[in-house]
């Protein structure tokens, strides 16, 4: 009972301050067409482990070092090897966009035979390659399970700055005169907005395509300075449209809606409590709640919360009144 009151306050503060949205910056929920993070994968062996690593039974593991030691001039029998001391690994990263060769980018890893522990173990040298088949990083180093306790997973983690670019990465947002915004959150109105906003500033050179996109055209006195020109239209501020909404996190308990969202007349039974909206609110009785209609959801879920609705019911209610139609916003479940 106490978490729910906890929740619901938190929420009722959520709510208030999502009531009114501020204006925000277009860096802020836009992405711009050739900055995506790019992702590559690579192979590599762990070793140097406790006792903890792959067993016998994985060949590929047993293959591999054999593999290895042949490159150095060393020929053994894969069949006789003991490989508990090694692990075979997928290791995977993001190059962020305009990386550099010779800087250095974080690596996770994880255990594709039946590796028991990777903790206190070294990744060799690995290389990373992009979906191309082209090598961009090369990835080596002691491998961190992170923080200080009793870590959940032992067969995951990661080397921090563990792998150098080896290619840089071209972008292509600056090859042509053309700019594309992408919307984080697409919707009518926010494109609309941001185009207007860009248009106020710098001419006629904005043009909302659909809710996801808006089209730039680059003035002739930035052409030789694109950094500046999008980092003014990144600094322009809007107001992004707010979809009526209502989050739900089903193992938490917790909601997190809009103050605004109203509700139609309905009468719903959930169990032995029933909820009743209509055009006069009228005297409480046992189990019945009465509510007036052209209420908030807020104001429903502050009289559930009153009597001591239990989170799964107050989910459950909120669900019906989507399904009969009265609950005029998106449900979405975590």
């Amino acid at each position: 009972m106490d978490i729910l009151r906890i929740k619901i306050f938190i929420f009722g503060l959520i709510a208030s301050s999502v009531f009114t949205i501020p204006p925000v910056s277009i860096r802020d929920i836009t992405t711009i067409k050739g900055m995506q993070a790019n992702q590559i994968i690579g192979y590599g062996l762990v070793i140097g482990l406790n006792g903890t690593g792959d067993s016998k039974g994985t060949f590929f593991t047993a293959n591999s070092i054999a593999n290895l030691l042949a490159h150095f001039g060393i020929y053994v029998d894969k069949t006789k090897m003991r490989v508990k001391n090694v692990a075979a690994v997928l290791v995977t990263a993001e190059l962020s966009p305009f990386s550099r060769q010779g800087s250095r980018i974080s690596v996770d890893m994880s255990s594709i035979g039946d590796c028991k522990d990777l903790s206190g173990g070294i990744l060799i040298q690995t290389p990373l390659l992009g979906p191309d088949g082209i090598v961009y990083a090369i990835a080596q180093g002691p491998v961190s399970l992170g923080g200080t306790g009793k870590v959940k997973n032992p067969t995951v983690c990661k080397i921090p700055d563990g792998a150098v670019v080896e290619r840089d990465v071209v972008s292509e947002i600056f090859k042509n005169k053309k700019i594309s915004l992408f919307l984080n959150s697409p919707s009518f109105k926010t494109a609309s907005s941001i185009a207007q906003a860009i248009n106020i500033a710098f001419g006629d050179i904005a043009k909302a395509a659909d809710p996801s996109l808006v089209e730039i055209e680059t003035p002739d006195e930035f052409k030789d300075n694109p950094v500046s020109f999008i980092s003014m239209i990144q600094s322009l501020q809007v107001k992004p449209d707010q979809q009526a909404r209502v989050v739900i996190n089903e193992k938490t308990g917790t909601i997190v809606m809009g103050e605004d969202i109203k509700i139609s007349p309905v009468a719903i039974s959930h169990g032995n409590l029933s909820l009743v909206i209509e055009e006069e609110e009228k005297e409480r009785r046992e189990n019945v709640i009465y509510l007036k209609e052209g209420i908030s959801i807020k104001d429903i879920i502050q009289s559930l919360n009153a009597i001591g609705t239990t989170p799964s019911d107050l989910i459950a209610i909120l669900q019906a009144l989507k399904a009969a139609g009265a609950l005029f916003a998106e449900i979405v479940v975590m």
